[in-house]
C-alpha cells in the first residue's frame, strides 16, 4: 500500500497533523503482533511506544530475581519488526494525549499523528486499590523498569540484612511479603524462595538463608492461583511452604510503610521489600481519549475488537475488555493480548480490501505456572488437562522458550535455566539502578507496619523506582 503519510493543515493546530493509514499506540503483545500483520500484508504502520524495545513480561520475574539477564526479556522492536521496516515506522515517544473520534495521538514532543484507523494497546498499569503507601513504597513487577528497580532493591537489601551484627535485630532482616496470589505473585514469591534456599545459603552462609530470610504471600482471596483448578491450587500451596513461603490468604493489605506491610486483621508482617503484583488497571489515557471504560479501566470492546460507536477504533490486549465465542469474559493473558493483536490486523486488512470483518475467535491454549525447581503447574486447551510437577516444569520452560520473540533470546534463555537449575550460580547479579540498592540498604523493617516511621526514603507519589507506574507499564 502506497505511504500516505501527509500533513494536515487544520489551522485549530499548533502544529499540524500527520496523516497515515495505521496508527498503533503501544508495542506490547498486542500492539506488536498488530504491526507485524500488517507489515506482512502490506500497509503502512505507524507504530509508537515510549520504549524502543518489546518487552517479554511472563519472564519479568525471572529477570528480577537473577535467574536470566535483562536482554532476554526485552528485545529491541527495529530487530523483531526489520523484515516489516518497509511498511512499518518505529517512533520512540511518550503519548501525552489521544482523540478517540479524531483518531488522532499527541505525544509529548507536540507532535500530532491522525489515523484512517487508530489502533489503542496502551497497556495496564497497577492497581494499588487505594492502599496508603502501597503506591510510594511497593514495587510494581510489569516492566523491565520495575524488574531492574526490584533487583537493585533487593541486592541493597540482602546486604544491609548481612551487615546486621546485633543478634537480637538479625531475625528476619531480609523479608519479602509479595502482595497477590496469581500467577505472577505465586511465580515471584517462589523464585525469591528458590534464591534463599539455594543461592543465598550458598553466597552468603546456611545459617543467614535460615535465619535472617523470609518470604510471605498475602491475597486478601482464600486460595492461591484463583483462576486454576483446586487440585493445582492445592499443589501450588503445598510446592510454596515446601520452599518455605509463608502463605497469608483471605486478609487483604491494609497500609504499605516503609517497615512492611500491616493486613486488615491486625497482623503486621516487617518486611525490608514489599512487591505489589495484586492487579491491574488499563492505562489512563483512555478515558481521556472519550473511550468509555468498564471493569478495571478498559474498554468493553465490539465482537470485532472495536469501540463501541467507532468503527475505526480498535482497542486491544489490556486496554480492552473482551469476551469470548459465548461472551465470556477473558482473562488479561499474553495470548489474549497476541491474537487480538493477529485479530485485529486481519480485520483492518479486510476493511482496506472492502471484506467484511470477523468476530474475534479465542482459541484457549490453557493456563500455566511455574513454582520452583521441578515444581509448576499446567492446565492445557480448553478442557484443561491438568500436569504437574516435573512434566509440567518441562512443559512450563519449552512453551516460554518457543513464545520468546529471537532466537538469541531463546539462547540466551535456555544456557540460563540449564545453569540456574543445575547448580547454585547467578551471573546476572548485577546492580542495575544504583539508587534502588543505596535506598534499600539504608532501610529496614525496624518496626511494625503500623507504626509510622519518621524518616521516608519516598516523599512523592511516584513508585520505588522514581516513575509513576503508568510510565512503566505496555501491553
Amino acid at each position: 500500500m502506497a505511504n500516505t503519510a501527509a500533513e494536515d493543515t487544520d489551522p485549530a493546530d499548533d502544529f499540524p497533523a500527520i496523516q497515515l493509514d495505521v496508527v498503533i499506540v503501544g508495542a506490547g503483545f498486542a500492539g506488536l503482533y498488530a504491526a507485524k500483520q500488517l507489515g506482512r500484508s502490506g500497509v503502512d504502520v505507524l507504530l509508537l511506544d515510549q520504549n524502543n524495545y518489546h518487552q517479554f513480561q511472563p519472564l519479568l520475574y525471572q529477570a528480577a530475581t537473577t535467574q536470566i539477564a535483562i536482554s532476554t526479556v526485552a528485545r529491541p522492536l527495529r530487530g523483531i519488526l526489520h523484515r516489516q521496516r518497509e511498511h512499518v515506522t518505529i517512533r520512540t515517544a511518550r503519548v501525552a494525549s489521544v482523540d478517540a473520534a479524531a483518531k488522532s495521538v499527541t505525544t509529548d514532543d507536540g507532535l500530532t499523528y491522525r489515523g484512517r484507523i487508530l489502533v489503542l494497546a496502551t497497556g495496564s498499569e497497577p492497581n494499588f486499590f487505594d492502599t496508603p503507601g502501597a503506591r510510594e513504597l511497593a514495587y510494581p513487577l510489569y516492566s523491565v523498569d520495575d524488574a531492574t528497580s526490584l533487583s537493585s532493591a533487593m541486592l541493597g537489601a540482602l546486604e544491609r540484612a548481612a551487615a546486621t551484627r546485633d543478634a537480637a535485630e538479625r531475625r528476619g532482616t531480609f523479608a519479602v511479603v509479595v502482595v497477590g496470589a496469581g500467577p505472577n505473585g505465586v511465580e515471584t514469591a517462589g523464585a525469591i524462595a528458590e534464591n534463599i534456599k539455594f543461592v543465598v545459603s550458598e553466597y552468603y552462609s546456611d545459617e543467614f538463608a535460615s535465619a535472617q530470610c523470609e518470604v510471605h504471600l498475602v491475597d486478601m482471596v482464600d486460595t492461591v492461583l484463583p483462576p486454576f483448578s483446586e487440585r493445582s491450587q492445592k499443589y501450588t500451596r503445598r510446592s510454596l511452604e515446601e520452599l518455605g513461603v509463608r502463605i497469608h490468604l483471605g486478609r487483604a493489605v491494609s497500609s504499605v510503610s516503609t517497615s512492611g506491610v500491616a493486613l486488615e486483621d491486625g497482623t503486621e508482617l516487617p518486611a525490608a521489600i514489599v512487591i505489589w503484583t495484586a492487579g491491574l488497571k488499563a492505562s489512563g489515557l483512555l478515558e481521556p481519549a472519550g473511550l468509555t471504560t468498564g471493569r478495571g479501566g478498559r474498554v468493553d470492546v465490539e465482537p470485532d475488537l472495536t469501540a463501541p460507536g467507532l468503527p475505526d477504533v480498535y482497542v486491544l490486549g489490556d486496554a480492552a475488555n473482551i469476551t469470548d465465542a459465548k461472551g465470556r469474559a477473558l482473562p488479561q493473558l499474553g495470548s489474549v493480548a497476541k491474537q487480538s493483536g493477529t485479530w485485529a490486523a486481519d480485520n483492518i486488512c479486510a476493511d482496506l480490501q472492502g471484506r467484511e470483518r470477523k468476530p474475534f475467535r479465542f482459541r484457549d491454549m490453557g493456563v500455566m505456572a511455574m513454582v520452583g525447581r521441578g515444581h509448576a503447574i499446567a492446565e492445557m486447551g480448553p478442557r484443561r488437562f491438568q500436569i504437574q510437577g516435573m512434566l509440567a516444569f518441562l512443559a512450563w520452560l519449552g512453551v516460554h522458550l518457543v513464545l520468546l520473540s529471537g532466537w538469541s533470546q531463546r539462547a540466551a534463555a535456555l544456557v540460563s535455566w540449564f545453569r540456574d537449575y543445575l547448580t547454585r550460580r547467578r551471573t546476572q547479579v548485577v546492580v542495575h539502578q544504583p539508587d534502588e540498592y543505596a535506598r534499600a540498604r539504608r532501610q529496614g523493617p525496624t518496626e511494625p507496619a503500623a507504626t509510622p516511621t519518621t524518616e521516608s526514603t519516598t516523599s512523592t507519589t511516584t513508585g520505588p523506582g522514581g516513575a509513576t507506574p503508568g510510565e512503566r507499564s505496555q501491553s
